[in-house]
């Protein structure tokens, strides 16, 4: 039998890619794994251009923040956050408003820890551990509520998240995020999409992401639709992601048009 890696801790699954790790790995990041890095180097050969997707979508997660924190919102909460890089979701809010408060969410071992030590001496953010198919406990986690107020709107972050949902799933959890929330709340999401791209290619992603914990699952425009049916989309809609308000002051990689992103309300 193999010894363990004493450097690895015990309830960090290296023999299957994570997708947390995975996605630190498509933005250059070192707290990955040879079996991540395995499984990125399969999507890569049936998505050349991954790397540039995942700078696409942290640009367009910025965009939305900087969007939402200018309509008055103070508080987050970043559902599948993943793990820290640069431009995180408090940092672009506080930016905009001081103080603006932010709640972390995954369910990744490695995101936890890493997340918690790098906000330790922030009072305003929480890194809660809770799973996205499971809002109750998303918002019920002793962290969110000691630092979100429901009696005042509420920014939600599904950045690269809703793909890893089944149809049936869709429903029970954006319901509850929708009836958790009280009016004037946003919701932001982006979602992989299958349309103008090969059936050959996204079986391959598929098959990739079949392997993790966490199957994706890529989507036309309006089945993606449907997960913002109790949230009206603000302008331009539910768009590709490159054509949701452009910043020439934040520049975005070029487009790959492998996401669909939106922005809706609850009035």
């Amino acid at each position: 039998m193999a010894e363990l890696d004493p450097s690895i801790p015990a309830d960090i699954d290296t023999t299957r890619p994570s997708v947390a790790r995975m996605y630190d790995y498509y933005l250059g990041g070192k707290d990955n794994y040879a079996v991540d890095r395995a499984a990125v180097d399969q999507v890569e050969q049936a998505m050349p251009e991954i790397r540039l997707l995942a700078q696409e979508n942290r640009a367009f997660l910025r965009r939305a923040v900087r969007y939402m924190a200018r309509q008055g919102i103070r508080q987050f909460i970043d559902i599948g956050s993943g793990l820290p890089t640069a431009g995180n979701t408090h940092e672009i809010a506080q930016s905009i408003i001081p103080g603006a408060r932010v709640v972390y969410v995954d369910r990744d071992p490695i995101v936890l820890a890493h997340g918690r030590a790098l906000l330790a001496t922030d009072g305003n953010t929480r890194v809660a551990g809770a799973d996205m198919r499971h809002p109750e406990e998303v918002l019920g986690h002793p962290d969110t509520v000691e630092l979100i107020d429901f009696d005042a709107p509420v920014g939600v972050l599904l950045i690269a998240m809703i793909h890893f949902l089944t149809m049936d799933e869709q429903a029970g959890v954006m319901n509850a995020l929708h009836d958790a929330l009280p009016p004037g709340s946003h919701i932001t999401a982006t979602h992989v999409t299958r349309d103008g791209h090969s059936t050959e290619a996204v079986e391959k992603i598929e098959n990739v992401y079949a392997s993790t914990p966490t199957p994706i699952y890529f989507r036309e425009h309006a089945e993606v639709a449907r997960f913002f049916d109790r949230f009206p989309l603000v302008d331009p809609g539910l768009v590709t992601i490159d054509t949701w308000h452009p910043d020439p002051a934040d520049p975005a990689p070029p487009a790959t048009r492998w996401l669909y992103g939106g922005v809706g309300h609850k009035s």
